[in-house]
């Protein structure tokens, strides 16, 4: 008996931590920051210098003047929340349109709720929205700055690839090359620049073991699934599955801000239910809505219903029946 030894739970300790995985998302962001850098240049830069410091700021203020809390920089989440929300903006974004967009990020949608791990909503994804509501005029605007590479490229000053299937049709994107989409679509957010760099954060992401596949992987099915149901019914009118996997925030939103730990359900069930809901409210956006892209929206709505997911595909507790 001399040799029990009795103590508090947990009796179980691993090396991972909420700064490693917090850290991991930031590696695995790095080939999108890269891509958007190389091409959209200085603006970019700007941006993201921005939205980065402006949540380090805000969060660390807010901590200790207003929590009156231990600092919390240390876990990487602000961190996260700016370089996610500088990738949600064009490279045009105003710097003082940016920091608005860090303070209902940070200040909103994150601490107003306690700091991480109580927050309902996704803190950059809530600060997306802001700002397209608030400043639409600033947040499509799709002009592209001269950049570090490819500047031999026509700048895109009017819509995106779903900004031009929205307002002309699946005419007016036929001339896309999906090979230019994958590696180089020059439309919309910076974030969304290249879907190659997107896939090889998922890759290290999984890799990793910071995610499971199964939400982004139930996301995207249900987005080719719907499309192309719809496309096959009139392949005239609506576009195509590869089309919508490959063009808009879809890849971003489903790999880096619909796996957060935070604000989506605990098993895996919910989470396969948490994915066909946003990809169904994203097609239901993207083809029938007022705007071109719907995935912030879903992510946000999909949010919400976390807490009952959570509820209903609860695991069960170890020697209940």
């Amino acid at each position: 008996m001399d040799r029990l030894i009795v103590s508090p739970s947990p009796h179980l300790h691993t090396k991972t931590s909420t700064k490693s995985l917090m850290r991991d998302v930031v590696i695995a962001l790095i080939p999108a920051v890269l891509v958007s850098v190389l091409f959209y240049g200085w603006s970019e830069l700007l941006v993201l210098g921005t939205s980065v410091a402006s949540c380090l700021l805000l969060e660390y203020l807010i901590t200790k003047y207003l929590l009156k809390k231990p600092c919390s920089l240390g876990d990487w989440s602000a961190v996260i929340t700016g370089v996610l929300l500088a990738l949600n903006l064009p490279a045009t974004t105003p710097w003082w349109v940016v920091f608005i967009g860090a303070v209902f990020a940070i200040g909103v949608a994150k601490m107003t709720f306690g700091g991480l791990g109580q927050n309902l909503f996704n803190p950059a994804i809530a600060g997306r929205v802001f700002l397209l509501i608030s400043f639409p005029t600033y947040m499509t605007d799709w002009t592209r700055p001269q950049g570090f590479v490819g500047g031999g490229l026509d700048a895109l000053s009017g819509a995106t690839p779903l900004g031009l299937a929205k307002e002309g049709g699946v005419a007016a994107v036929e001339s896309l090359d999906y090979m230019d989409m994958l590696f180089y679509n020059i439309g919309g957010s910076a974030g969304e620049l290249s879907a190659i760099a997107l896939i090889i954060g998922f890759i290290y992401l999984l890799a990793r073991k910071v995610i499971k596949p199964y939400i982004t992987l139930s996301i995207l099915a249900t987005v080719a699934v719907f499309s192309g149901i719809f496309w096959i019914i009139n392949p005239a009118e609506y576009t195509d599955p590869l089309f919508n996997l490959l063009t808009g925030g879809l890849l971003l939103g489903s790999i880096f801000m619909a796996t957060d730990y935070v604000t989506s359900p605990m098993s895996n069930m919910g989470g396969v239910v948490f994915g066909i809901g946003i990809g169904l409210i994203t097609m239901l956006i993207r083809y029938f809505g007022a705007y071109p892209e719907g995935v912030s929206f879903a992510i946000l709505i999909m949010n919400s219903v976390v807490p009952l997911l959570n509820k209903w595909f609860h695991t069960k507790k170890y020697g209940r029946a």
